[in-house]
């Protein structure tokens, strides 16, 4: 088996996952993972750039870098890549308006876009928002368009909080793909362009950084396809 030194040889950034592996969140906002703190610290002062890629999507990216500076993280909004704003840019270059399946923690994130007579459904994880009620909503309101437009905050299945493992946005967007009839878009991980935009942000190549998470299949199997290394930690859902 390769020296650890071997396998990182040329790794100039390094991408890391938020939920399960900086932090578990729950009651009272979360609880950081034992050594995070500390790594992360230590990777800011190596010679490595370092950049944040989450599918968080109960937060804003404002109100999540604010949680995790209680926590102690070094780190600010523009080091964080995040499903919501990239949505948002998709929205606007497209001239898409929402109709919003969505937390009450990340609509604010939605505040600039158009969401008047929606021609397209943006899912995310809604929580205790994913009513029958409102899944419905956004099922009649996808079979009412001729060409229907499902976006997914990521596609995870689940997630882990300190009081257990939790439904994810990915259960929701399989059921209104099945009663659609379509295949959702996604945006977060594991979508190569959401990679593709954290590699561009923090300046390297594919081949030149290595992701970090807990998720084997939105992390370390997204990370691979795009030509990155990656490493999947011990915590979280792990």
């Amino acid at each position: 088996m390769a020296a650890w030194g071997d396998r990182l040889a040329g790794v100039r950034g390094v991408l890391l996952d938020i939920s399960g592996v900086l932090y578990d969140s729950g009651e009272g906002g979360g609880v950081p993972i034992a050594g995070s703190v500390e790594a992360v610290a230590r990777l800011k002062r190596s010679r490595l750039k370092v950049r944040f890629c989450t599918n968080e999507s109960q937060k804003s990216r404002g109100e999540l870098v604010a949680l995790l500076r209680r926590l102690g993280f070094d780190i600010s909004q523009e080091e964080v890549t995040a499903p919501a704003p990239a949505t948002c840019q998709v929205l606007k270059e497209r001239g898409l308006r929402p109709h919003l399946l969505v937390h009450d923690g990340v609509r604010s994130e939605f505040g600039q876009i158009d969401q008047s007579n929606p021609n397209c459904v943006v899912l995310a994880d809604a929580g205790e928002s994913f009513s029958y009620q409102n899944m419905n909503k956004a099922f009649q309101t996808l079979m009412e368009l001729e060409n229907p437009v499902l976006i997914s905050l990521g596609k995870g299945r689940y997630y882990k909080e300190t009081s257990g493992l939790m439904l994810d946005v990915g259960a929701y967007m399989k059921a209104l793909e099945y009663a659609c009839g379509i295949e959702a878009e996604v945006v977060g991980k594991p979508s190569p362009e959401f990679f593709k935009s954290a590699l561009q942000a923090m300046g390297v190549e594919a081949h030149q950084a290595i992701m970090i998470g807990d998720d084997i299949v939105g992390d370390v199997g997204g990370a691979q396809r795009c030509g990155m290394r990656a490493l999947q930690v011990r915590t979280g859902k792990f």
